[in-house]
């Protein structure tokens, strides 16, 4: 679907005309910030909030993050990071401690490997800082788009998008976008979202489609956002 930030996303086929608003982007985003006051936070934005801010916490936090539910993810993490917060602490761990202190979280084993090898590759190859490029951070194993993407966004604040299933489904189901993967619709959206909401639609939307924009039944009624989202997919029978 075409539209741009400062124009009206089309409504689509079927839709009575004059029945939706203008989707204003920036409306959106002053809207979804009063809704998710009351939400619980999306898991590295509750740890930067926290004290884990630093790109190393927040690289590993990702990592773990990965198939993990936010509520898994985030008292994992506490109990990591009371043992070890940099890679020179953590290369002290040995795996089998640290899948240990990992349990809970997806594939324990395999990223208490994947970390080990990071955190020894940031220590001995990087002189001890985190690579701040999307280049750097997907050459270390274990990490993909979506790892890098968070830690860029949090960890260093720069202007990254991370697109997950939530962030995916409503900016598609607004009309925002109109893509059938997660990858796509972050080139999307790297297209046309203006950059200051770069770094906030992840962390706005992540709660905002656990707990309103749902997967099979989105509570269209409650939501702030109902007169500008063109419903796409949504059965409104």
């Amino acid at each position: 679907m075409s539209g741009s930030p400062n124009h009206p996303v089309p409504v689509p086929p079927g839709t009575a005309a004059g029945s939706k608003e203008t989707f204003d982007i920036h409306e959106v985003f002053n809207r979804l910030r009063a809704a998710c006051l009351r939400l619980p936070k999306a898991a590295m934005f509750q740890l930067r909030d926290e004290g884990y801010r630093t790109p190393y916490e927040q690289l590993i936090a990702s990592l773990i993050s990965t198939r993990t539910l936010d509520e898994t993810t985030i008292p994992v993490c506490r109990r990591l990071f009371d043992r070890a917060r940099t890679p020179a602490a953590m290369t002290a761990l040995d795996e089998a401690e640290l899948a240990a202190l990992l349990r809970g979280a997806t594939f324990p084993e395999p990223k208490a490997r994947d970390i080990l090898a990071l955190s020894c590759s940031i220590a001995e190859r990087h002189d001890g800082t985190v690579p701040d490029t999307l280049e750097g951070l997907t050459a270390f194993r274990g990490v993909g788009p979506k790892v890098a993407a968070l830690t860029l966004a949090v960890g260093f604040n720069k202007p990254a998008i991370c697109v997950d299933i939530h962030v995916h489904r409503v900016a598609n189901r607004w009309g925002y976008v109109a893509e059938p993967t997660p990858e796509r619709t972050m080139a999307a959206l790297a297209s046309k979202l203006p950059q200051q909401y770069w770094i906030e639609i992840n962390e706005r939307l992540v709660p905002f489609g656990k707990h309103v924009c749902t997967g099979p039944r989105p509570r269209c009624p409650a939501c702030p956002l109902l007169s500008m989202c063109r419903q796409v997919g949504v059965d409104r029978a």
